[in-house]
Order: structure tokens, then sequence, then C-alpha cells
């Protein structure tokens, strides 16, 4: 696709949020005293402006289960980020009542910054890692209270090269608190219909894959990074090779058919 008509499509998101957020905001203001409520009215937002998105940039989204994310609330879901296209994908497909988890840079966008902080979804200050932990720690005592699921990006932040990346262990706190499922959302290839870097889209079908719920009844703080070794082998399992994430010289990991294989300088990872 041209790269005028890749911006076109792409400004033609930010006007239609300029355009649709204050109709949004004025519930949200006289909702003021009941996060709850402000929260779903942050669901209906972004399941609107998630698929208006979709639509505007030519994007295709298929869900192998679309109604497993619904029926499998409460519960603490987490997707992969390899692209900008994710954050409208999450938002449209947050089950009603879920509560997103951004990063604070998300509430400098015009307007929409607002009314996300308005919705009562969480933002984190990651550069400010004992306030971060408090308003993690506040919205899981919130969600206990409320029955409320969560949305969770557990790399933290995009990844460049579409690989995945590593696990931060928020999401693992947030599970250790309240119990609740892990549930895997895989993006195949978001960063095939809008890579980081130039405004360039490129139009097609975008897969997503519902994995099935993951207790953390017997999940436990001395075990933590096994916790994340385990869910980061669960999205390895289902993404093909090629977003694999590229081995340290000299580590082993294991083929697709389940064999090891130790990565030597200059040796290439599976096709």
């Amino acid at each position: 696709m041209h790269a005028w008509i890749s911006r076109a499509r792409i400004w033609a998101i930010f006007v239609w949020m300029l355009v649709t957020v204050p109709l949004f905001m004025v519930p949200c203001l006289f909702l003021l005293p009941w996060r709850t409520l402000r929260i779903r009215v942050g669901n209906a937002y972004g399941k609107f402006l998630g698929k208006s998105a979709a639509i505007l940039l030519g994007t295709k989204v298929v869900v192998d289960r679309p109604g497993a994310i619904e029926a499998q609330k409460p519960a603490i879901y987490l997707m992969n980020h390899s692209s900008a296209l994710d954050i409208f994908i999450g938002m449209w497909h947050c089950p009603w009542g879920g509560c997103g988890v951004a990063k604070r840079e998300m509430a400098r966008i015009p307007l929409f910054g607002q009314l996300y902080r308005l919705t009562g979804h969480l933002l984190i200050d990651r550069g400010n890692r004992d306030k971060a932990i408090q308003r993690m720690n506040d919205t899981t005592a919130f969600m206990q209270e409320h029955g409320i699921s969560c949305w969770i990006w557990p790399e933290g932040t995009r990844s460049r090269s579409g690989k995945l990346g590593p696990f931060k262990k928020g999401f693992v706190h947030m599970a250790l608190a309240t119990r609740l499922p892990i549930v895997p959302i895989v993006a195949h290839n978001a960063t095939e219909r809008w890579p980081m870097g130039p405004w360039r889209i490129h139009p097609g079908t975008l897969h997503i894959s519902v994995l099935d719920p993951i207790p953390t009844d017997d999940w436990s703080a001395d075990t933590m990074q096994k916790h994340l070794d385990d869910m980061s082998e669960v999205f390895l399992g289902a993404l093909p090779d090629r977003w694999r994430p590229d081995p340290e010289p000299g580590e082993t990991l294991p083929d697709t058919d389940g064999h090891s294989r130790t990565d030597t300088p200059g040796q290439s990872p599976p096709a």
C-alpha cells in the first residue's frame, strides 16, 4: 500500500477518536462515584473504537473462539504485544467489566487520554517502580472486591521486531493476589499488519487464538520465575517460529519437534 494511503488511514483513526471521545466522556462525568460503571463505559468505547480502527485500517480480525473470552471471566487476560494494532484489538475484545492496564504515556493522547483516566482503567508509570507497584496493588484489591477481570500485555512494551519479548512480573503478582486463571490471547501476525517504524500498514487478516485458561491456585511467590517462563513457553508454543526471540549464543532451546538445539554464534534459528 502506498505510504500516503497508510498515513491517511492512520490519521482517520485519530480524527475519529477526537470526534467520538466527547460522547463517552459525558456519562463518565455523571458516573464519577461508581468506578465499576465507568469501566463499563470504557469497555463500550473500546469495543466501538477497536472495531472502527480495524475497519479503517483494512484489518479483518479472526478470533478462533470469540465466545471463550467472555465465558472465562473473571480472569487475567494476557496478550503478546508486537504492534500498535494490539491496543485496538485489546480494547475491542476485553470482556465487559474488564480493566485495561496501559503505560502512563497513554494519558498524553489528546482527549483519549482524559477519557481513559475517567473510565477508571489503570495507568502505570513504569519509570517509578514504587508507584507502579502501588497502583497494581490498588487495582488488585479492586479486582478482588468487585470480581473484575484485567487485560495485560505482559511484555510491558511493544516488541520492535515482532518477536516475543521477556515477560514482566506484574501479572504474576496479580495472579498470586487474586488467584484468577490466566487466559492467553495470542496475536499471530499483528506486526505484519502494522509494523513498528514508518507509518505503513498492510491490510489483511489478523488471526487471534484464545487458549485454554491456566489455573493459578497453586502458584507461589517462591517459584515466580518458573511461572514467567511457563507462560512465555505457552505463547511460544502457539506462535510461528519466526516470532520466537533470538537465543543467546550457547543457549539450548526446544525445536518445534520437541528436540533440543544449542545455538552457536552464526547459527540461524529454525525456519
